[in-house]
């Protein structure tokens, strides 16, 4: 079969830009050695510290040392007896298989060509090896043992045999198909995601951006911005039904990821959804802030935010209470916002939805790597010098706890096979990415994370109120997602438990992102649901009853108490707050990368 000849002008256009592209980086990195900009090496996270550690331990137990040594080898020698047998075409039991869920090795390759099934149990035993090895030290403290656990994984996800050419049987075969122009065009995506980035970092394209414009194909939903301030814009949606419910609805999402989300396509939009069930829809669309905003507070975020939207909507709809839903980040300062008006006899919250929310941090999940006394004191510094966190350093943060779906993935699609990355909704928002200003930022890590504060009485000051959400008795709604690898829902049921009034906890399948974003037309994942809340989230599963499809439905039903009489249909703002601009308005528009 002859291999396709490549047309000249493609192929020399294709050469030009890698050839500027290779100029442009290497002028910036020499611009940033001229301006003293190329950064010395540091250990802010204090990941050699830890191994360091580690080691010592690791070879004061001679005994272990050795047990594992003779471990190894019979393992290994069962690896060469069943590649042997392989090789003389006998069956053979595989001595390790890929977990489940592990897309890497699916092509055929890895399991019926010997020397690919070979290099993937050698891969998969060795891994298993050292992460047994570096994950069990004795008299290793569970900070470090977790911080040795975690980048030992990420530097085993990166030798995966599938991230190189030589060694994935894919790539081999387009390599030979296409006498190796997907390697020329793998390296014309490279070197543009490294000039996307500044020459700085790796700026993996993760979809087709040019395939989305807000307003236009995603965030469609019709409203209106009806408010504004230097931190959020008041997005009220226009009503799809001739009724409507008399209690309005706001959304808090949160700051560090851009509200639509919640209003990507019209399939899988949650506001249109509610904007159908008769729901005045409010939502806030937080700013993209720079360096003017450094000195915000959380505290800013609750009276500028939450209650300045609370204010706005009484006022426009005429209604004394709202239900309110706030989403991770947003539903933290939900709960501090129940709190804040608990204390000062404020009933104004009727209901509160919480989404994959964490209020109880005493096991915040694998992000509490990245969080000790060290590397917030090195973020410190470094958001001091700018005035805010950097948004793709935030986004890098979340792509490596799932480092395979999302890094590595696209190494091998768009700088090995070459191609380039298709439009999918979700991960053009996950690009879309937000700044933290500085003040709320250092803020939120040492009170919620380092401190867990928030749970504590009266242990947290906001606008001159103590707080203390043990004194909530809002009704109250959960959802959790099985998967969340970002807010792991048996932390986020301790929060639920904190609460004085009645709570329902909900547990949805998938992920962070996934879990909610699930419409009932999709008819996926499944939930869980029980009335009662024991102490113990293992013994609220084995009680839970496991239901088919969306949890939106079971929200439904459960918000429709506290929604009120059905009235006229509302059209966005009024005399008083007139219409400033369409949704999904200019605060969403702004990235992270323009100057604001």
């Amino acid at each position: 079969m002859s291999k396709p000849i490549p047309d000249p002008v493609e192929m020399s256009a294709l050469y030009t830009r890698i050839a500027e592209n290779t100029q442009r980086l290497i002028d910036q990195y020499l611009a940033r050695g001229v301006a003293g900009q190329v950064p010395a090496l540091r250990d802010d996270l204090g990941v050699a510290r830890a191994f360091f550690e580690s080691a010592q331990h690791w070879f004061d137990d001679p005994a272990r040392l050795t047990a594992l040594q003779l471990q190894w080898g019979q393992e290994w020698w069962s690896l060469w007896q069943q590649t042997a047998q392989q090789f003389m075409g006998q069956a053979a039991a595989p001595v390790i298989e890929p977990a489940v869920g592990d897309r890497r090795f699916r092509d055929p390759e890895w399991t019926a060509n010997p020397a690919y099934a070979h290099i993937k149990q050698a891969y998969l035993l060795t891994a298993r090896q050292w992460q047994s090895a570096l994950g069990s030290v004795a008299g290793v403290d569970a900070v470090t043992a977790k911080k040795v656990a975690f980048y030992t994984r990420q530097a085993i996800d990166a030798m995966a045999p599938t991230n190189f050419a030589m060694t994935n049987p894919e790539v081999m075969r387009a390599t030979i198909d296409s006498g190796g122009q997907n390697l020329v065009q793998g390296l014309d995506n490279l070197l543009a995601d490294l000039v996307q980035g500044g020459g700085q970092q790796l700026r993996i394209q993760m979809t087709d951006t040019s395939a989305f414009e807000l307003g236009r194909n995603i965030a469609t939903t019709p409203g209106q911005v009806v408010f504004q301030n230097e931190l959020m814009q008041l997005l009220q949606y226009a009503p799809s039904t001739p009724k409507v419910n008399s209690t309005p609805l706001l959304i808090i999402p949160p700051w560090i990821n851009k509200y639509y989300i919640l209003d990507l396509r019209e399939n899988n939009s949650f506001v249109r959804w509610a904007v159908a069930q008769g729901h005045t829809v409010f939502v806030i669309s937080w700013v993209n802030p720079d360096a003017r905003l450094a000195a915000k507070q959380f505290e800013d975020y609750l009276t500028e935010g939450a209650v300045a939207a609370l204010d706005v909507i009484q006022a426009i709809t005429g209604q004394a209470q709202a239900n309110v839903i706030g989403y991770c980040l947003g539903g933290t300062l939900l709960a501090a916002l129940l709190a804040w008006l608990a204390a000062r006899e404020d009933s104004r919250v009727r209901s509160a939805t919480f989404f994959v929310s964490l209020i109880d941090f005493t096991q915040p999940g694998e992000l509490d790597v990245f969080i000790d006394e060290q590397q917030v004191a090195a973020l410190e510094q470094k958001m001091a010098d700018r005035g805010y966190l950097e948004g793709t350093e935030m986004a890098t943060t979340f792509n490596l706890l799932r480092a395979n779906d999302l890094i590595w993935s696209f190494v091998v699609s768009n700088y090995l096979l070459g191609k380039q990355p298709p439009p999918f909704d979700l991960l053009y928002w996950n690009g879309d990415s937000t700044r933290m200003p500085a003040a709320m930022h250092t803020y939120y890590l040492r009170n919620m994370y380092l401190n867990n504060r928030l749970r504590e009485p009266d242990a947290l000051t906001l606008a001159g109120t103590p707080i203390d959400v043990r004194k909530i008795k809002t009704p109250a709604y959960f959802i959790s997602a099985m998967e969340d690898h970002i807010a792991p829902w048996a932390s986020t049921y301790r929060g639920a438990q904190l609460f004085s009034g009645p709570t329902r906890f909900v547990l949805g399948g998938s992920g962070h992102i996934a879990g909610i974003i699930n419409p009932p037309a999709a008819n996926k994942y499944g939930y869980w649901a029980n009335a009662e809340l024991p102490a113990d989230a293992g013994d609220w599963l084995n009680g839970a009853t496991q239901h088919p499809g969306s949890w939106w439905t079971d929200w439904a039903e459960w918000v429709k108490p506290y929604s009120g009489r059905q009235r006229a249909a509302r059209e966005p703002g009024t005399d008083d707050y007139p219409a400033i601009e369409p949704a999904p308005g200019g605060y969403v528009q702004r990235r992270a990368q323009e100057n604001s």
